[in-house]
């Protein structure tokens, strides 16, 4: 997991393997440059329509050191060419950059996992290069057992979450929220197509709740979920 929005990163290969991962790394928000000989026609349409740049040569270690450039954040080779990729690792990491080869972990510093998405849900599958075809099965069956319903219980937990650290100095006390929050049937309520207006309630219950309202060290309130008693899980 890494951090690459509004980082520069290179891939090496212009064909289809390519093509995914500039799409991935365009969903992290990176700076996208490719640098090959030739490019398939989707990576050509992609950077006529966004900021991804072509670069048509064949790879040189130069690129990595090009002092008018921007230190690429990390590198991935992609192309189709086994000496091709083992010259790309070699000279990134003669630069201390990360990089990951296409199908060789052995001679990457990173891997990439198949990955399932779900807003601040991520589920990475990995079977450390022994099958990546095998490592797709197994992200596309979770991909089917975990459906939208659960970018909407994450961010509510979020939301929710933040508020307590807010308002609770108590660090048990708001570990003791946070765990109780967890056995709650959120996720049926989601489902039949209640939750909207249960949160709702929930959120007025929940900033009227004494404990939420009272900043006076000498009046706090023992924090609690006590109104859920009252508005329940279920409509």
């Amino acid at each position: 997991m890494m951090n690459v929005s509004g980082s520069p990163c290179l891939i090496v290969g212009g064909g289809r393997v390519a093509e995914r991962k500039v799409q991935s790394l365009q969903q992290a928000g990176a700076n996208v440059t490719v640098v090959s000989p030739e490019f398939t026609e989707a990576l050509i349409e992609l950077a006529s329509s966004t900021d991804v740049v072509l670069i048509r040569q064949p790879f040189d270690a130069a690129i990595l050191t090009d002092e008018e450039s921007e230190r690429f954040a990390l590198v991935i080779a992609a192309s189709n060419q086994a000496q091709v990729n083992r010259a790309v690792a070699q000279a990134s990491k003669a630069c201390g950059i990360l990089v990951n080869v296409v199908d060789q972990p052995e001679i990457s510093s990173f891997i990439l996992p198949s990955v399932v998405r779900r807003g601040k849900l991520v589920i990475t599958v990995s079977t450390g290069g022994a099958s990546p075809s095998a490592a797709r099965k197994i992200a596309k069956e979770i991909d089917n057992a975990y459906g939208d319903e659960y970018e909407i219980y994450l961010d509510f937990l979020s939301e929710t979450r933040l508020l307590i650290q807010n308002h609770v100095k108590d660090k048990q006390a708001r570990q003791r929220l946070f765990k109780e929050m967890l056995a709650w049937d959120v996720m049926g309520l989601i489902r039949k197509g209640v939750f909207d207006s249960w949160r709702e309630r929930f959120n007025l219950e929940l900033q009227a709740a004494p404990w939420m309202v009272s900043q006076d060290e000498d009046e706090l309130v023992s924090p609690s979920w006590s109104f859920m008693n009252e508005i329940g899980l279920y409509i």
